[in-house]
């Protein structure tokens, strides 16, 4: 690592994430990394940005929204960010509890079904 923060290569590495999907974080304007010539360094406030990016997908957040929320911290500070956080998580755990129950369903479907055919065959 350089004085200057990590480079593109091992921002991939860091964080295990291909090329194009680093590239495409900085097109959706995610990162802001500084640029020397073609090399691209990222410093602890992209590493940051990049750990909570990917925390936001982990929990399954769009990237708009994601992008969103880290714009807040950067025009109003940390608390409307916060704000702003416990509303996109009151939300996606909504949605994320309906996705579980729609899973348990179909499991629960499956299972019959597989329990009926497997009776059939005697």
């Amino acid at each position: 690592m350089s004085d200057k923060g990590l480079t593109f290569k091992e921002m991939c590495a860091k964080f295990d994430v291909t090329p194009r999907t680093l590239r495409y974080y900085e097109y959706l304007e995610l990162l802001s990394p500084e640029k020397e010539g073609r090399s691209r360094f990222y410093g602890p406030k992209e590493q940051a940005r990049m750990t909570l990016i990917l925390r936001g997908r982990r929990f399954g957040f769009a990237l708009e929204d994601i992008r969103q929320w880290l714009l807040i911290y950067e025009n109003e500070g940390t608390e409307a960010q916060m704000r702003e956080w416990v509303a996109l998580a009151d939300r996606q755990l909504i949605e994320l509890a309906d996705q579980q129950k729609q899973l348990d369903d179909t499991i629960t479907e499956l299972q019959t079904l597989r329990d009926e055919t497997d009776k059939s065959l005697g």
